[in-house]
């Protein structure tokens, strides 16, 4: 695991992008849990920074595709799975697994 940032960093229902070995990654917090995945829709590629997060969610911008936090998957388009990465906490420090 490597952290990546601050839980400071990443307000609540705010976005952060990290790079790690570079991979652009979306770091989301949903009231204190952090959650992390590809910061590209598997859709069209669209960047997912102006994704709106909503109760677990996180809807593209560009076609509204809905991809779930908890496991990536997206319940109107099965065929699109967005990649979700493990997440640590260390104290403030955010860690996370590209596999």
């Amino acid at each position: 695991m490597t952290a990546v940032a601050k839980i400071s960093e990443v307000p609540n229902f705010g976005k952060k992008v990290v790079n790690l070995s570079g991979q652009e990654v979306l770091l989301v917090n949903i009231k204190g849990v952090i959650h992390a995945c590809e910061n590209e829709c598997p859709h069209q590629g669209s960047p997912l920074t102006a994704a709106i997060v909503k109760d677990g969610y996180l809807s593209c911008p560009r076609h509204g595709y809905r991809f779930s936090l908890a496991d990536g998957s997206c319940k109107e388009h099965p065929e699109c799975t967005l990649k979700i990465y493990p997440v640590q906490l260390d104290g403030d420090e955010i860690l996370i697994d590209l596999g």
